[in-house]
């Protein structure tokens, strides 16, 4: 997979904006960027985090609990002393880690909890091509994703649920990404579908169901063809 950006966005849902907001927002390290309206009755506050988004999708539908491999997200910085254990309004997981020479470059790390890791190393290695710098540690860029065998509970993994929902990769081509993707034994989660003038968009499903999106954001790559 060619990055058209060399982080990783990260989206979330809730019920609960204003407390949520409050919350990310006052994290220095966690910048406002913009509102989108993206459908649904859906309104996406997206913060910068470096080069990454954090993406709090807020919408008045109720929102069920639902399984989700996404587990906890980790955001470095040089001001941090000491690493601080957080958790959002929602119960979302946050770790603040001090930057030391080992993690010098890195904004992020997702932390994704896997069933079966080696189906998941091969997963993210394999199908999606990208580098593993350290035991199941994936790297994009300057984020990273860390992959730990965990025991998930049953269900499905649904799309739109409170909490840590899908991460998001950002690259040149979404039709072919998702077609070799697809190709390699991934499994779709939804198929090509363009946004008007901003971006080309995908998803497909890891192993356990945790939903990813492939994007082609005009803003980034300068073209949607």
């Amino acid at each position: 997979m060619q990055l058209a950006k060399p982080a990783l966005d990260v989206g979330l849902y809730t019920n609960n904006k204003e407390p949520l907001l409050e919350f990310w927002q006052s994290q220095p390290w966690v910048r406002y960027d913009e509102l989108l309206k993206v459908g649904g009755g859906v309104h996406q506050h997206r913060h910068n985090i470096g080069d990454s988004i954090l993406k709090i999708n807020h919408t008045q539908a109720p929102l069920g609990h639902s399984p989700s491999g996404l587990l906890q997200l980790d955001i470095f910085s040089n001001t941090i002393t000491r690493e601080v254990e957080l958790n959002d309004p929602d119960g979302n997981r946050l770790v603040l880690c001090p930057q030391q020479d080992s993690n010098a470059d890195s904004n992020l790390t997702l932390h994704i909890g896997c069933s079966d890791l080696t189906r998941s190393r091969h997963y993210y290695g394999a199908v999606l091509g990208l580098p593993e710098i350290a035991d199941s540690r994936f790297s994009v860029g300057q984020s990273n994703i860390q992959l730990a065998a965990a025991a998930l509970p049953a269900g499905e993994v649904e799309q739109k649920a409170l909490g840590f929902r899908y991460m998001t990769f950002q690259v040149f081509d979404v039709v072919n990404t998702y077609t070799k993707i697809i190709s390699q034994g991934g499994a779709s989660g939804i198929q090509p579908v363009r946004l008007g003038d901003v971006a080309y968009i995908a998803f497909v499903r890891d192993p356990d169901g945790n939903w990813i999106e492939i994007s082609q954001r005009k803003s980034i790559t300068g073209s949607l063809n």
